[in-house]
């Protein structure tokens, strides 16, 4: 099986594409890992996967699940976890690591944007696709901290590309890099169902095809085939998530059937209601990805590609069929992607959050790439009007971009305060407690973990997990906010009565340790 882009293919991209697609990949590259250990998120989620995989190398503990859904009480599965292994493990156990790890998959698509748009449409559309791609403040920020849903945008593009080289070119070695790449878009995040229907959709036009060829018997031999072992492999990479439900009574499958069925269901019927949701659910992806949260540039770039698909699809009816028949198929499958990303969205009653829209990440790029390098091809007064909203766009981003920013640091300041409480156990074991709006402890657990400090996790039905001493971090502004020795927090109110015993102050946040009141 080869799977591999051909040399000759690179030889036919003149120099002066070349050079562009390079200052391309180097501007993604600095914005993806100018001072990561700075800019990258790492908080009490980030921490909870480096112990899993830490926990996956030291202990050789290998987990069935991944991180848990912020709604539905659902699991994902653990791909990303052995993804973050060789990382973590090549970076001597720093959660730098996988962050480094997200932002190199952050580049190669990039990379992979460009060479999509150029296959699919032209030298001009893949360029302006993965240089919009390459700045937008809201894929840098995804791809500059370690996170499940950040691998989604790569694999889902792989995941399409993959049934586009099935339909198009009948290359049905790539239907088993397909069911490998949606087994990682799922277990990224599980509205990456929603790439389904349009893989679904061109894997039967595909068997409709080949049904319809003559001497076609082979041909749909090998196409099932191939459909199978790519169905094995899908359901392989998703096995240990029934392993984890067979031993656990169901746990996941029924909260998936809670998730559709509930009094107050995550997912309406009303199509009226979602229908109504639509134009401003477009016009909120496209803002946060093209328009750098703009929302006067995202209006405007909405509109732009609106007013591009009725231009497209007006030529198609004019001309009648003969240029339907013409048409860019990957027009087809762009159409679709979107599409049922966004009539799923709509359904969707939650808040829909960036992340959400992983999946689709790549799609408003390809489409503006498309646009825009026609306005390049027509006449002056186009071709002008397509080099302003480049730049436009260019600049925009560039004023957004998040190293504009001063740097979080909390990475170091997790570091610090560990430090600090290390120092200040007498080396005897305690329990550990967060006060914060948005963190919990394990952001800080994992660092004293990895130097072996022993950290108990208080568990009120086990009065023997209750140590003689309590660090309480509290993130609280102001800080008087926390009353360390009266907080509810489960942490606090099970170590029982107690006072200060010191404090500190690090990094804008205020370290306690407790001890038990006599």
């Amino acid at each position: 099986m080869n799977f591999k882009i051909k040399i000759t293919d690179f030889v036919r991209c003149n120099k002066k594409e070349l050079i562009i697609l390079g200052i391309i990949l180097l501007i993604a590259s600095f914005c993806r890992l100018y001072k990561i250990s700075s800019y990258m998120t790492f908080l009490g989620d980030e921490g909870r996967d480096v112990i899993i995989v830490r926990r996956l190398l030291v202990e050789g503990h290998p987990p069935l699940i991944g991180p848990g859904t912020s709604v539905g009480n659902m699991y994902l599965g653990p791909l990303y976890y052995y993804m973050m292994a060789p990382a973590l493990l090549l970076a001597n156990f720093s959660p730098i690591g996988p962050a480094v790890m997200i932002a190199i998959l952050g580049i190669i698509t990039v990379a992979f944007v460009w060479w999509v748009g150029r296959i699919w449409f032209s030298k001009s559309a893949g360029l302006i696709a993965a240089g919009l791609y390459a700045i937008s403040p809201t894929i840098i920020y995804y791809s500059r901290s370690s996170w499940n849903p950040n691998i989604m945008p790569f694999f889902a593009l792989l995941s399409v590309f993959s049934v586009w080289k099935v339909w198009k070119q009948k290359k049905f070695n790539w239907l088993i890099v397909m069911g490998i790449s949606f087994a990682f878009v799922l277990q990224s995040h599980y509205l990456g169902l929603l790439l389904a229907p349009t893989l679904f959709l061109f894997w039967i036009l595909t068997f409709r095809y080949l049904k319809f060829i003559k001497n076609s018997e082979l041909e749909i031999g090998k196409f099932l085939k191939k459909s199978m072992l790519g169905l094995l492999f899908f359901l392989g990479l998703m096995s240990p998530l029934l392993i984890f439900d067979l031993r656990h009574n169901w746990m996941n499958a029924e909260a998936f059937y809670a998730f559709f069925t509930a009094r107050q269901p995550a997912i309406s019927v009303n199509f009226l209601t979602a229908f109504l949701r639509f134009p401003a659910l477009f016009n909120q992806i496209i803002t946060t990805l093209l328009g750098g949260k703009n929302p006067y540039v995202g209006w405007v770039m909405s509109i732009f590609i609106i007013i591009g698909v009725i231009i497209l699809f007006s030529y198609v009816v004019k001309n009648g069929k003969n240029n339907l028949k013409n048409m860019n198929p990957a027009i087809y499958i762009l159409f679709s992607w979107i599409g049922f990303a966004l009539i799923g969205l709509c359904l969707y009653t939650g808040s829909i959050y960036d992340h959400y829209s992983g999946f689709v990440f790549v799609v408003p790029f390809l489409l503006t790439g498309i646009f825009i390098s026609r306005l390049l091809d027509k006449g002056r007064f186009l071709k002008g009007f397509g080099i302003i909203i480049t730049c436009s766009l260019v600049l925009i981003n560039l004023s957004a971009n998040p190293l504009l920013k001063d740097p979080n640091r909390l990475l170091q300041r997790s570091i610090d305060v560990s430090k600090v409480i290390e120092q200040n156990s007498d080396k005897a074991s305690f329990n550990l407690a967060v006060i914060a709006d948005t963190n919990y402890e394990d952001g800080y657990k994992y660092f004293l973990l990895n130097d072996n400090y022993p950290v108990v996790d208080i568990d009120a039905q086990k009065p023997d997990t209750v140590t003689n001493q309590l660090f309480v971090i509290c993130e609280l502004i102001p800080n008087s906010k926390c009353d360390p020795t009266h907080n509810p927090k489960a942490q606090v109110a099970s170590f029982g009565w107690s006072k200060i015993y010191n404090s500190w102050n690090i990094d804008g946040v205020i370290i306690y340790r407790l001890v038990h009141t006599k």
